[in-house]
């Protein structure tokens, strides 16, 4: 079972930022693709970014430019750095994986097998 802890979470004005940081199972970690959803009240669960098994990144528009997800393999973790944050990125966030083939993505909610337990970001305006 792989393990997804994450931290980094909480309260900021719009224009602020924060750094999201999730410890990945070391074991699995190489094997998988992971990547951060988030989820506002009422709404679907969404992908902000994905990182797959070969270093690849996408993200949701939504976010582009203004969010970096990044993996520290020495760490085993996956970490996402928020700025320019606007009160419409409020939202739990999680962490999430699954394993894949070397170059597939896993920006599709309903594919992923591992999920961490939600951090919330909450921007004011």
């Amino acid at each position: 079972q792989v393990q997804l802890a994450e931290s980094g979470g909480g309260s900021v004005q719009a224009g602020g930022s924060l750094r999201l940081s999730c410890v990945v199972s070391r074991y699995m970690y190489s094997r998988l693709c992971m990547g951060w959803f988030r989820q506002a009240p009422g709404k679907e669960r969404e992908e902000v970014a994905t990182i797959n098994r070969l270093g690849s990144t996408r993200y949701a528009d939504s976010v582009k430019g203004r969010f970096t997800a990044s993996k520290n393999i020495a760490k085993n973790t996956l970490d996402l750095q928020m700025n320019s944050l606007k009160p419409e990125d409020t939202a739990m966030y999680y962490c999430a994986a699954r394993a894949t083939s070397l170059g597939a993505y896993c920006y599709d909610p309903a594919t992923i097998e591992y999920w961490g337990q939600g951090t919330q970001v909450t921007v004011s305006s």
